[in-house]
């Protein structure tokens, strides 16, 4: 008797392992733990907008973070640490997608941008599901964040270093741009006043 094939989930890739050097030169901050209006913060916020729509969200964060690896781990993200997280976000994001390789396709997602919109998720998880390779919201024109990948480029995922992350893909590569009505693919969390949103 063979057991019935069970397809392997999409995941989502929560890139937090940034030192924030613009919200506060002096390090004494962490950006991703400062809370917004209703009390969560940051990351937690960015994380659970991503947990309404896919059950699987993997954070990849700095080893000395370990106030944000709980905090992301008790509201059900899995969590990796990256040992090279200061060589940039394309080392991070390519350690995190190595930890979840088999994966069909992954939406990669930033923790300072808390308010993305859970429906703007579904579009691109969904157009990813229908069989786009890469797939980047769009408002008012530009394009914005979460970023979805298929499988197809796991090579040049993998193969990600520096600070750069995914932009040299999406300036290379064909991207699906479909239009959302969301201005939270753009609003990142950079400097403190941002948080007043």
């Amino acid at each position: 008797m063979t057991l019935p094939h069970t397809p392997l989930p999409y995941y989502a890739i929560l890139l937090a392992a940034g030192n924030g050097s613009r919200f506060d030169p002096l390090g004494h901050q962490n950006k991703l733990l400062q809370p917004l209006d209703d009390g969560c913060s940051v990351a937690v916020t960015s994380a659970a907008n991503l947990l309404a729509i896919m059950p699987h969200v993997l954070a990849v964060v700095r080893p000395d973070a370990k106030e944000l690896q709980a905090e992301l781990r008790a509201i059900g993200c899995e969590v990796t640490t990256c040992e090279q997280a200061a060589e940039g976000m394309g080392a991070s994001l390519a350690h995190a997608i190595g930890q979840v390789s088999d994966a069909p396709g992954w939406i990669i997602a930033l923790a300072d941008m808390p308010y993305v919109k859970p429906s703007t998720i579904r579009t691109v998880l969904d157009l990813l599901c229908g069989g786009a390779d890469i797939v980047a919201p769009c408002h008012d024109g530009r394009r914005g964040n979460p970023v979805g990948f298929s499988h197809f480029y796991l090579p040049q995922l993998l193969g990600l270093s520096g600070d750069e992350g995914a932009r040299r893909l999406l300036q290379t590569l064909p991207v699906h741009l479909v239009q959302v009505n969301d201005p939270g693919i753009h609003s990142d969390i950079d400097r403190p006043q941002d948080l007043l949103h």
